[in-house]
């Protein structure tokens, strides 16, 4: 990327126009248009030789002769790295988002689709969340609580807040004493163990332990079923009807293309760890290492607790998104989502 001192006042004044206008009208911009809705200070004839030479620079291009500028990927980047104007999430939207999860999110897994939801709404594009790797979190604890008589509901809970609840019938003789036994068993053996690393000899100690086989296998049950849930990490997806509003997506072939692709699962899980890391991550258009992306941008966060690395949320759109409107977003969103995992600890 060149430095860049590369463009005067006067070419950056002219850049960032052009980007902005192209990204509220998606029409390729020319110098009336400039002259008339941006006060440059210059004429329109100082406006065509200052976007000629952009053009020359690489940070513009024209589709056709007798159509106006539109950003190229370098044009792009220049304008998110030094030029984009703030846009942070008001109040009433983070009042919005705040009601939403209150609203909608009980259990742990809604948190996540409630965040793809909330993302692509707002921002008009297709968000994904990937979250964590349960085997990664450590157990905190199992609990029972009692439904009626004869069933009670298991909770497991893990470090990093996730869940895992089943309805138990309570085998015959058991009580929900008995239950309440087993937990502090369970707990007392588990305590410090991460998902990963609860195997057979932990297990059996906990079985010699209760010397109730029935009541044993309610509990392994639930493990069993964590343990499962734990081995390989989810992907929420949301905002692909949003997508087809975009004029980019108007051509019908490029929305199937772009859909097969969002389908496949493990390509965007791959496409989220190459964008794993601190803090927010733009890439755009050409930047993109996977061709499927070339005419797209990725914007990522990556969001932890207490201190380990979780998870991401990211919007993908066409490169002529509102950078601006969705950085902010995925900032607060990024804080937030921790927060309301949090929640979600006992």
């Amino acid at each position: 990327m060149q430095m860049k001192d590369e463009l005067d006042a006067r070419k950056k004044r002219v850049l960032q126009a052009i980007v902005d206008d192209y990204i509220e009208s998606a029409e390729p911009v020319g110098s009336r248009t400039l002259a008339r809705k941006y006060d440059l200070g210059v004429s329109p004839a100082t406006i065509r030789n200052e976007m000629a030479d952009l053009e020359m620079l690489g940070y513009l291009e024209q589709l056709h002769t007798s159509s106006g500028r539109i950003p190229s990927s370098k044009g792009y980047r220049f304008y998110v790295d030094g030029l984009i104007p703030p846009k942070p999430v008001s109040d009433e939207e983070k009042e919005l988002i705040n009601r939403w999860y209150r609203a909608r999110v009980k259990r742990i897994d809604e948190v996540f689709q409630e965040t793809a939801r909330i993302i692509s709404q707002v921002t008009k594009n297709v968000s994904l969340v990937l979250a964590p790797q349960m085997t990664q979190a450590a157990f905190r604890c199992l609990q029972f609580l009692p439904l009626d008589d004869r069933r009670v509901i298991t909770v497991l809970m893990t470090d990093a807040g996730f869940i895992e609840n089943k309805i138990l019938e309570m085998p015959n003789g058991s009580s929900f004493e008995d239950f309440q036994r087993m937990a502090s068993v369970i707990n007392k053996n588990l305590a410090g163990h991460t998902l990963s690393t609860i195997d057979h000899p932990a297990l059996a100690k906990i079985r010699d332990e209760i010397q109730d086989e029935p009541l044993y296998e309610s509990a392994l049950e639930v493990i069993n079923r964590a343990l499962d849930s734990g081995k390989r990490e989810r992907l929420y997806l949301g905002g692909t009807t949003q997508m087809l509003e975009q004029p980019e997506f108007h051509d019908v072939e490029k929305v199937k293309e772009t859909l097969l692709v969002l389908e496949k699962e493990e390509l965007m899980k791959d496409v989220l760890h190459a964008h794993m890391g601190d803090g927010l991550e733009v890439t755009i258009g050409q930047e993109n290492e996977d061709s499927h992306f070339k005419d797209s941008s990725i914007i990522t966060a990556t969001y932890h607790l207490d201190g380990e690395l979780l998870g991401t949320i990211a919007v993908l759109g066409p490169t002529r998104m509102e950078y601006a409107k969705a950085m902010s977003l995925l900032e607060y969103m990024n804080s937030n989502l921790t927060e309301v995992i949090k929640r979600f600890h006992w």
